[in-house]
């Protein structure tokens, strides 16, 4: 059998294994729910969602549990609910990485549609500095932002122990590192059929002499790690290093397209470009970049903010994106999509009017997708709500 015939094979057999798993329509019963409520399980506040459907139709929604304030330092663990009903009704949390007085956080899972396993990416770094003082290079290497794998063969019910993966995907000199926020990619299609890839940014030190301190964000970039042996070895992939301050890849999210190419959509921290959503495409399994990152201008109402990116299984399924829809604030989270590969989008829907920040998107049934979203009536991080939609 020629190699051709093989990747036919296995891109045939990925894909018809997620479609058969996928039901063709949601349970009925609900809209919405709420699996996290700030202030409820011994955590102050709960943040930074993600979410993926399992082998066995189980919704996992994981977060940030932080148990002493809403900021980004100190101790913070990874929690974990799970749905046996497309997000209707959660069990239990439970603590998949705990902080122990430390920072993890920046969940990343992806489901491999060969073995159905459950692979869980993150980050940390030490409870005692924060990420101002990363981004200034004053955190010693073990201080410093570290990443981490786990693995589930069980349906989400345990996790294997971290594994520090940071060797093989920090480049020396880097300060921050953040693994997505939000869901991973298992590619389904073309000669990397299989591979997991998460997108993910970091930050460079500034040129050495440089006297451009206090502007860190300015050395912002985005790139890529991935696995082809279902999580057990990581590399590194593309990487954005242009740091010319006009447009500072932040958190990113990714999806593969119809076509087989990889797109990203990322947070544009403060670059001097206009627009606040940056865009970016891979032809090789997220390897190189076919161009730098530029603005994405049709998702100007996008305030500087996290956002995901999901290309729904099914006929005709748009490209769609969620993430607050006023310039200035965030709040009244939407949805958009894309029929052209992500060229331009068009607004579907307001979800709420209400404070809104963080989303991420997961495919429930063939007809339906749920938003699982930072928001709230008095303050943004009031809960985390799951939102199920009709797909357009």
């Amino acid at each position: 059998m020629t190699p051709l015939h093989r990747t036919l094979l296995t891109t045939l057999a990925l894909l018809t294994s997620l479609t058969a798993r996928l039901p063709a329509h949601a349970a009925p019963g609900c809209t919405s729910s709420v699996p996290y409520v700030s202030g409820e399980g011994g955590y102050h506040t709960y943040r930074i969602p993600a979410t993926v459907r399992t082998a066995r139709g189980t919704v996992l929604a994981f977060a940030e549990g932080r148990h002493d304030g809403a900021g980004d330092s100190g101790d913070i663990d990874v929690v974990l609910r799970r749905s046996a009903d497309g997000g209707c009704t959660w069990g239990p949390p439970a603590v998949v990485a705990a902080g122990d007085g430390d920072t993890r956080g920046n969940p990343a899972p992806v489901v491999d549609p060969r073995s159905g396993a459950v692979v869980l990416v993150t980050s940390y770094n030490s409870g005692a500095v924060t990420e101002a003082q990363i981004m200034r290079g004053e955190a010693t290497p073990e201080q410093s932002r570290r990443v981490f794998v786990q693995h589930s063969l069980d349906d989400g019910r345990h996790f294997t122990p971290p594994r520090d993966i940071t060797a093989q995907v920090k480049r020396p000199g880097w300060r921050w590192y953040a693994t997505g926020p939000g869901h991973a990619v298992a590619l389904t299609r073309g000669p990397h059929a299989g591979r997991l890839l998460v997108p993910a940014n970091h930050s460079a030190a500034p040129p050495a002499g440089s006297h451009d301190t206090g502007a860190e964000a300015r050395y912002y970039g985005g790139h890529a790690l991935y696995s082809d042996d279902l999580g057990r070895t990581w590399h590194l992939g593309f990487v954005d290093d242009t740091y010319d301050g006009m447009t500072n890849a932040n958190e990113t999210s990714a999806a593969q397209l119809r076509d087989g190419r990889l797109y990203f959509t990322a947070r544009d921290q403060n670059g001097k470009a206009p627009g606040n959503r940056l865009d970016a495409y891979s032809g090789d399994g997220g390897r190189t970049l076919e161009r730098p990152y530029a603005v994405q201008p049709t998702l100007n109402d996008v305030p500087v903010v996290q956002g995901s990116v999901l290309q729904p299984v099914g006929p005709k399924a748009p490209l769609l994106l969620s993430a607050p829809s006023v310039p200035t604030a965030r709040r009244a989270m939407a949805l958009w999509s894309s029929t052209d590969e992500g060229r331009t989008f068009t607004k579907l829907q307001t979800l709420s009017a209400h404070w809104a920040a963080y989303s991420d998107l997961v495919q429930v049934s063939l007809d339906t997708v749920g938003v699982l979203y930072e928001t709230g009536a008095k303050g943004t991080y009031d809960t985390i709500e799951f939102r199920r939609l009709r797909l357009p």
